[in-house]
Protein backbone atom coordinates (compact mmCIF):
# COMPACT_ATOMS: atom_id res chain seq x y z
CA UNK A 1 0.00 0.00 0.00
CA UNK A 2 1.34 3.59 -0.82
CA UNK A 3 -0.08 7.04 0.79
CA UNK A 4 -0.75 9.81 -1.76
CA UNK A 5 -2.15 13.63 -0.96
CA UNK A 6 -5.09 14.68 -3.00
CA UNK A 7 -4.64 17.93 -3.27
CA UNK A 8 -8.06 19.70 -4.41
CA UNK A 9 -7.12 23.45 -6.32
CA UNK A 10 -10.04 25.91 -6.65
CA UNK A 11 -9.19 28.01 -9.80
CA UNK A 12 -10.75 31.51 -10.27
CA UNK A 13 -10.15 31.49 -13.82
CA UNK A 14 -12.01 28.69 -15.32
CA UNK A 15 -9.77 26.17 -16.86
CA UNK A 16 -11.46 23.13 -16.12
CA UNK A 17 -14.43 21.70 -18.25
CA UNK A 18 -18.00 23.26 -17.60
CA UNK A 19 -16.17 25.45 -15.08
CA UNK A 20 -18.51 28.62 -13.46
CA UNK A 21 -16.49 30.00 -10.21
CA UNK A 22 -17.88 28.72 -7.19
CA UNK A 23 -19.03 32.31 -5.78
CA UNK A 24 -21.64 31.91 -8.66
CA UNK A 25 -22.89 28.71 -7.60
CA UNK A 26 -26.11 28.76 -6.14
CA UNK A 27 -26.26 26.67 -2.84
CA UNK A 28 -28.04 23.67 -4.18
CA UNK A 29 -25.16 23.23 -6.19
CA UNK A 30 -22.49 23.80 -3.60
CA UNK A 31 -24.39 20.92 -1.03
CA UNK A 32 -24.91 18.93 -4.08
CA UNK A 33 -20.66 19.09 -4.54
CA UNK A 34 -19.92 18.70 -1.09
CA UNK A 35 -21.98 15.47 -1.12
CA UNK A 36 -20.33 13.76 -3.68
CA UNK A 37 -17.12 14.45 -2.17
CA UNK A 38 -18.69 13.08 1.12
CA UNK A 39 -20.36 9.92 -0.23
CA UNK A 40 -16.80 9.33 -2.28
CA UNK A 41 -14.94 9.45 1.09
CA UNK A 42 -17.54 7.27 2.28
CA UNK A 43 -16.92 4.53 -0.12
CA UNK A 44 -13.34 4.61 0.27
CA UNK A 45 -13.41 4.43 3.99
CA UNK A 46 -15.73 0.86 3.15
CA UNK A 47 -12.78 0.12 1.10
CA UNK A 48 -10.46 0.90 3.18
CA UNK A 49 -8.42 3.12 0.62
CA UNK A 50 -9.41 6.13 2.95
CA UNK A 51 -6.82 7.78 5.48
CA UNK A 52 -8.37 11.77 5.93
CA UNK A 53 -9.51 14.67 4.47
CA UNK A 54 -10.57 18.34 4.65
CA UNK A 55 -12.00 21.13 3.00
CA UNK A 56 -10.20 24.47 3.98
CA UNK A 57 -11.83 27.77 4.32
CA UNK A 58 -10.47 30.34 1.67
CA UNK A 59 -8.66 32.85 4.90
CA UNK A 60 -5.44 31.68 5.87
CA UNK A 61 -1.84 34.03 6.50
CA UNK A 62 1.52 33.37 5.36
CA UNK A 63 4.07 32.60 8.16
CA UNK A 64 7.88 31.99 7.73
CA UNK A 65 10.80 32.30 10.19
CA UNK A 66 13.10 35.67 10.40
CA UNK A 67 15.00 35.14 13.23
CA UNK A 68 14.36 37.72 15.19
CA UNK A 69 11.97 35.13 16.93
CA UNK A 70 8.69 36.74 16.44
CA UNK A 71 7.64 35.37 12.62
CA UNK A 72 6.24 37.53 9.77
CA UNK A 73 2.10 37.64 8.92
CA UNK A 74 1.01 39.16 6.21
CA UNK A 75 -2.38 38.25 4.81
CA UNK A 76 -3.68 35.57 2.32
CA UNK A 77 -4.19 33.36 0.64
CA UNK A 78 -6.77 35.50 -1.20
CA UNK A 79 -9.92 33.95 -2.74
CA UNK A 80 -9.41 36.55 -6.35
CA UNK A 81 -6.17 34.55 -6.66
CA UNK A 82 -6.06 32.33 -9.58
CA UNK A 83 -4.96 29.40 -7.53
CA UNK A 84 -6.41 28.40 -3.87
CA UNK A 85 -5.96 25.40 -2.36
CA UNK A 86 -9.74 24.46 -1.01
CA UNK A 87 -8.81 21.06 0.09
CA UNK A 88 -7.02 17.53 0.53
CA UNK A 89 -7.40 14.16 0.99
CA UNK A 90 -5.13 11.35 1.79
CA UNK A 91 -5.33 7.75 0.05
CA UNK A 92 -3.67 4.44 0.62
CA UNK A 93 -3.66 2.81 -2.57
CA UNK A 94 -2.47 -0.54 -3.73
CA UNK A 95 -0.78 0.89 -6.29
CA UNK A 96 -0.06 4.61 -8.42
CA UNK A 97 -3.02 3.41 -11.20
CA UNK A 98 -5.62 3.06 -8.46
CA UNK A 99 -4.48 6.59 -7.16
CA UNK A 100 -4.73 7.71 -10.71
CA UNK A 101 -8.31 6.56 -11.13
CA UNK A 102 -9.55 7.62 -7.54
CA UNK A 103 -8.41 11.62 -8.54
CA UNK A 104 -9.85 10.87 -11.49
CA UNK A 105 -13.11 10.34 -10.24
CA UNK A 106 -12.93 12.50 -7.80
CA UNK A 107 -12.00 15.26 -10.66
CA UNK A 108 -15.89 14.57 -12.14
CA UNK A 109 -17.10 16.52 -8.54
CA UNK A 110 -20.49 18.59 -10.16
CA UNK A 111 -20.41 21.96 -10.32
CA UNK A 112 -22.42 24.59 -11.39
CA UNK A 113 -25.88 23.52 -13.24
CA UNK A 114 -24.75 19.63 -11.93
CA UNK A 115 -22.07 19.00 -14.70
CA UNK A 116 -19.16 17.58 -13.89
CA UNK A 117 -16.48 20.51 -13.40
CA UNK A 118 -13.14 17.99 -14.66
CA UNK A 119 -10.81 20.22 -12.34
CA UNK A 120 -7.24 19.24 -12.17
CA UNK A 121 -5.97 17.86 -8.58
CA UNK A 122 -2.71 17.50 -7.67
CA UNK A 123 -1.50 13.73 -6.85
CA UNK A 124 1.18 13.70 -4.63
CA UNK A 125 2.75 10.23 -3.74
CA UNK A 126 4.11 10.85 0.21
CA UNK A 127 7.77 10.56 0.97
CA UNK A 128 8.51 7.02 1.50
CA UNK A 129 11.90 6.39 3.12
CA UNK A 130 13.62 2.55 3.48
CA UNK A 131 14.40 1.53 6.75
CA UNK A 132 17.80 1.94 8.14
CA UNK A 133 19.66 -1.59 9.16
CA UNK A 134 22.32 -1.43 11.96
CA UNK A 135 23.45 -3.70 13.45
Amino acid sequence: MAKYLLLKHYRGAPEAVNCVPMDQWTPEEIEAHMQYMRDFANRLEKSGEYVDGQALAPEGAWVRYDGEGRPPVTDGPFAETKDLIAGWMVIDVDSYERAVELAGELSAAPGAGGRPIHEWLELRPFLAFSPTITE
